[in-house]
């Protein structure tokens, strides 16, 4: 999923002749098939259900070669032809993981993970080589050097100054562990893959490949785009929900961008904003639920709850992300007096609907699955096949036939390829801090520099998942934090689900943050605008994301942590803040008009304060805090309303 985004797009892989393709499809389905024996234990397959270290190796055999025929060693590798090192390297990958799978019985029992025999250690520096090899190609330089230093740690954990001293290993010890242990390889990443993702995974690519992105784009066009800016608040409908289902927000960028953009463009729009609102929506996506990325599933096993309790705790932080977007949208079309579409240039919403409406009753099934049976595991084996058994009955357009069957296996491989790499090389970064026992040792450190206070603590631990979300992928920015700084911030008081979502949020951040922007970056390729020029707009436009963070983690009511009276309250002051605060963003605020730069400034720091619960940054209570904000805010409002009703009427 988001692994995706720190690369180009699919042209990193090679175009294989058939030749190659076969086996590839082969092995996709072969995956496919074991995750549903694995989830509903039907033993149709392989006769009975996989122990779970044999379940993951077994999907390690899968996907680990394929990334050796699909991706090549680097950019300038042939995208034609597969080079006898990959060829090489695909086959001993085979060997390694079978001895693997053929001997998981007996480490499990054996306890091999700390006194492996010989041979078994032997075994376990092939894997471990073989894992970073394909860590590096399926998520880059930068994480594979992380991967790598990280991962060798524990060999001279001993020799490493005062803070980042820890318990070291032989080279074969530490294979062991890497490759046999719960904590590494087959660790929390790759348990997430095997029980949650495969399911999701297949479920977006089957709602893309069934026409639903063009459906989500035209029903947004048809509710939306006659209203003021309505282009630009299709852009936020339509992305929202698409990166929400392929996890990716470059890919989303890629996909709906070449839509959107051209249609702001239509309205006036200057190149740079229309980027920036198609780069904030994208990433905003991936934040929404029912369908997040990989992140949120990871998540859900590091907090040892259900995925479903993630997405619902995710549910008010993305509407106030997206509320803060679309009233930024509005001011902005407000000052500029721009207009929606001609309702003539607009799709039917009746015939829409019409056409498409399966796809949101699959999406309404995976939410009933999911957040009210609790099915997470379930829920997208439901779901997809039924979405494409409606799809084949009712759709003339979008029907599947023999190409598009092999073209939906083709995308499915290319995505668990990309996403096993990864996950796999993150798993030998938590197995190193596991080992070694570095992660408590610096949880204390970290206790110590913040001298035990929060806010000191949640500076430090939004700077530095900005700082990795840059160099790393999402997913692995999240769990080197998850492990380092969320144990910290939770020794605080703090909510662990908030805390994990706070580091979730900061990681994200990056995407539409210059100098890397990523998000933006790919904005600004289709909308022809300059890069930077981009990214400072998206900056300014999503600047709403760098504070909901803050909000959620000192108020937990906002991931609905709490009452029903304690979550109603603080829901309505976040509203309210995030109201404001947009309209300082842009200058305008809907009722009252225009806003003066005094005025934008006082409430740009109201809107921040407003939502904060007592006794958090400020030593008062909520209701004096509130006193204090009323006192400020009001009186700007009233005479802002007042100074724009003089200057109509002098007009």
């Amino acid at each position: 999923m988001q692994n995706s985004d720190q690369q180009t797009t699919s042209s990193r892989f090679r175009s294989l002749p058939v030749f190659y393709l076969w086996p590839l499809r082969v092995a996709t389905l072969v995956l496919i098939l074991l995750a549903v024996n694995q989830a509903f234990n039907f033993n149709f397959f392989i006769g009975y259900t996989l122990l779970s270290n044999k379940y993951m190796y077994s999907i390690l055999i899968i996907v680990i070669p394929s990334i050796f025929i699909l991706i090549p060693s680097s950019i300038s590798g042939s995208k034609l032809s597969v080079p006898i090192l990959d060829l090489f390297l695909a086959s001993s990958s085979v060997i390694i993981l079978a001895w693997f799978i053929a001997n998981s019985f007996e480490m499990m029992a054996n306890g091999w993970e700390l006194a492996a025999p010989k041979t078994a250690q032997y075994f376990s520096i092939g894997l471990w080589i073989i894992v970073f090899e394909a860590a590096r190609r399926a998520g880059g330089f930068g994480l594979a050097m992380i991967v790598g230093i990280i991962s060798c740690y524990p060999i001279f954990a001993d020799i490493m100054p005062g803070p980042i001293r820890g318990f070291s290993f032989d080279v074969g010890t530490a294979a062991g562990y890497h490759a046999m242990s719960d904590e590494s390889i087959i660790g929390i990443p790759m348990r997430a893959f095997s029980n949650l993702v495969i399911g999701f995974l297949i479920f977006g690519a089957a709602l893309q490949h069934t026409g639903a992105g063009k459906f989500f784009i035209n029903l947004a066009f048809a509710l939306l785009g006659h209203i003021r800016g309505g282009p630009a608040k299709v852009a936020i409908v339509a992305s929202g929900l698409m990166g929400s289902m392929s996890g990716s927000v470059v890919t989303n960028v890629m996909t709906t961008g070449v839509m959107t953009i051209p249609a702001m463009r239509r309205i006036k729009l200057s190149a740079p904003f229309a980027a920036g609102v198609e780069a904030c929506a994208s990433t905003g996506g991936v934040l929404m639920p029912p369908v997040m990325g990989a992140t949120a599933f990871i998540m859900a096993n590091f907090l040892e709850t259900s995925y479903a309790s993630v997405a619902l705790a995710a549910i008010i932080p993305s509407f106030l992300y997206f509320l803060g977007l679309f009233i930024q949208i509005d001011a902005r079309a407000a000052t500029e007096r721009l207009k929606g579409l001609d309702k003539t240039e607009l799709p039917s919403l009746k015939q829409t609907l019409k056409d498409g409406w399966y796809y949101i009753f699959a999406f309404a099934l995976l939410i009933y699955l999911l957040l009210f049976l609790r099915r997470e595991m379930l829920a997208p084996f439901y779901a997809t096949p039924l979405l494409i058994l409606i799809n084949q009955i009712f759709s003339a357009k979008n029907r599947w036939g023999i190409k598009e069957l092999w073209s939906f296996i083709d995308s499915l491989t290319k995505l668990f390829v990309e996403l096993v790499g990864v996950l796999a090389g993150i798993g030998l970064i938590v197995g190193a801090l596991s080992m070694t026992g570095l992660a408590g040792t610096l949880v204390n450190d970290l206790l110590s520099i913040a001298g035990g206070s929060s806010i000191i603590l949640l500076l430090i631990g939004a700077i530095t998942s900005f700082i990795l979300g840059i160099g790393m992928t999402v997913t692995a920015a999240y769990i080197f934090l998850a492990i380092l700084l969320a144990p910290a911030l939770i020794s605080t008081g703090m909510n662990p689900l908030a805390v994990h979502m706070f580091i979730f949020y900061w990681g994200m951040l990056s995407f539409i943050t210059p100098p890397v922007a990523l998000g933006a970056f790919a904005a600004a390729s289709v909308a022809k605008a300059p890069p930077m020029k981009t990214g400072l707009e998206a900056m300014r436009l999503g600047s709403v994301i760098y504070f909901i963070p803050f909000f959620f983690v000192l108020d937990p009511a906002l991931v609905l942590v709490g009452s029903a009276s304690q979550i109603l309250p603080s829901l309505a002051l976040a509203l309210a803040g995030i109201f404001i605060f947009s309209a300082s963003m842009q200058g305008y605020l809907y009722g009252v008009g225009n806003l003066k730069m005094t005025d934008r400034v006082i409430m740009f720091f109201g809107s921040l304060i407003l939502p904060l619960p007592g006794y958090t940054i400020f030593p008062i209570s909520k209701y004096h805090l509130l006193i204090i904000i009323a006192f400020i805010l009001l009186p700007t409002i009233s005479f802002s309303y007042i100074r724009n009703i003089k200057q109509q009427n002098e007009k």
